[in-house]
């Protein structure tokens, strides 16, 4: 089989606008999703996979199966996150007061403990030569460019999220021929993730899934592959750890 892209979050805005833009381009796409997506839009270049939960033993049994078939990924992009949860109730953290360990166990789990596990066992499948791996990542992220606080846990669950890839990146490029792994902040982006934020964006700052995800493959196009592990925005500008 070819090398394939895998985009891990399909059923996102983010994920799903990904796996549009790659498939229309001729790649053949794995897209993978907790939530059962009735009738896929994308065409047969589109494999459409569920797991039923984002677990280390899903995603190693996942990842098996692809190694099994033969399936050498070339770029994989793992967007997913949480910003706030209703069901849970979930939501950013204004005060030292607000901090709970339940919450902050929700923010690390989907934010940095689930794109650890996808990085830990793609290794195995990805192409030995010039693999890329991104993640979503966020601007409030960056320890260096914090000057308002709160958001403590989605802020902490990024950065370590940051941390995670930057030290894959070390042993990635032990381990592959000049891998590119890349933390991807998207900007405030019209999805689900941002909505209750969404009032005090100007509307040339608030883009669209398809905007977003054209950006990302573009820049990623671009990127210094003697440097293995890039922090950059939408906009392709880097930004600070």
């Amino acid at each position: 089989m070819k090398n394939s892209l895998l985009v891990v979050g399909a059923s996102g805005g983010i994920g799903g606008a990904l796996v549009s833009a790659l498939s229309q381009a001729g790649e053949h796409v794995i897209a993978v999703s907790r939530q059962t997506i009735d009738s896929p839009p994308w065409g047969s270049s589109v494999e459409v996979h569920t797991l039923a939960e984002y677990s280390e033993a899903q995603i190693s049994s996942f990842v098996n199966t692809l190694n099994a078939r033969g399936v050498t990924i070339k770029m994989a992009i793992v967007a997913t996150g949480v910003l706030h949860d209703e069901s849970n109730n979930l939501h950013p953290e204004k005060r030292l007061e607000d901090v709970s360990h339940e919450a902050l166990g929700q923010y690390f789990t989907v934010n940095s403990i689930i794109p650890a596990l996808w990085l830990k066992y793609l290794v195995n499948v990805l192409a030995k030569e010039q693999p890329s791996v991104v993640a979503l990542s966020a601007r409030v992220g960056s320890i260096a460019d914090n000057q308002l606080g709160g958001w403590y846990g989605y802020r902490a669950s990024k950065a370590a999220l940051n941390m995670l890839l930057k030290t894959a990146s070390v042993e990635y490029a032990r381990r592959l021929k000049q891998p590119l792994l890349v933390s991807y902040h998207p900007g405030t982006v019209d999805t689900a993730l941002s909505q209750p934020f969404q009032r005090n964006v100007k509307a040339n700052k608030l883009f669209t899934a398809e905007f977003t995800a054209r950006q990302l493959l573009l820049h990623l196009s671009r990127l210094d592959r003697t440097q293995p592990c890039h922090f950059i925005a939408w906009d392709g500008t880097p930004v600070p750890w």
